[in-house]
């Protein structure tokens, strides 16, 4: 298992993959979705499973003396270690705009999702959304990732949207103060967010390793 991690990040990852993670600066621009920062990290990952794909890379590693299960492992762990990386950079962005920057007008007057323990819970949420819809899917034949990507978008786009619309509510305005209100609960949300990706991607690792066994490659 370890030489095969070895031999997917060196050819199956792109060096793209690891430049889209310059998107989680996105984490500190006003105005801006920033959530939209996870999606195009997920977005650099699609890429290499694009290219993989056209290089037969699949097909290749299956042929080698490996368990087909630990293939679709490798690449499960591969995507989590990509977006473990991103989120590390959204959470100390995240923290930089809670304190240094918390003072400023420009953060305080931003209509749209302030960087929150919030914000990093849905960013988790859009991870787990990945994982089970773009690469579970890709695995149910382990060649058409346009569909799966299209489904991933729509769920973004709804994760994103509830995002934004959430500070809007009386109740939850406190969610978007630069500084941060009320951080046990939003602790506690981002716990319940960590849990339901781990679990999320766990389970589609797994139903992906029942289907890629049946697959004749």
């Amino acid at each position: 298992m370890k030489n095969l991690l070895i031999k997917d990040i060196r050819l199956a990852v792109l060096p793209l993959t690891w430049i889209f993670l310059a998107a989680t600066l996105l984490t500190l621009v006003p105005g801006y979705p920033i959530l939209l920062g996870a999606f195009f990290a997920c977005l650099g990952i699609f890429q290499s499973f694009q290219v993989s794909r056209e290089m037969n890379d699949v097909l290749y590693t299956a042929l080698l003396p490996v368990k087909k299960a630990d293939v679709v492992a490798s690449r499960y762990a591969i995507v989590c270690l990509i977006q473990l990386l991103a989120f590390l950079l959204m959470a100390a962005l995240t923290v930089v705009r809670m304190t240094v920057l918390s003072g400023s007008e420009t953060y305080a007057k931003n209509a749209l999702m302030n960087p929150s323990p919030v914000f990093l819970g849905f960013a988790l949420l859009i991870f787990a959304a990945f994982n089970v819809l773009f690469v579970g899917g890709f695995f149910r034949t382990a060649y058409k990732i346009g569909m799966p990507f299209l489904f991933f978008g729509i769920a973004t786009t709804l994760l994103v949207f509830v995002g934004e619309a959430l500070h809007f509510i009386p109740s939850m305005k406190y969610l978007n103060t630069p500084a941060g209100e009320h951080l046990g609960g939003q602790f506690l949300f981002l716990l319940a967010c960590a849990a339901a990706y781990a679990g999320a991607t766990l389970l589609s690792c797994r139903a992906s390793q029942r289907r890629f066994e049946r697959i004749d490659l």
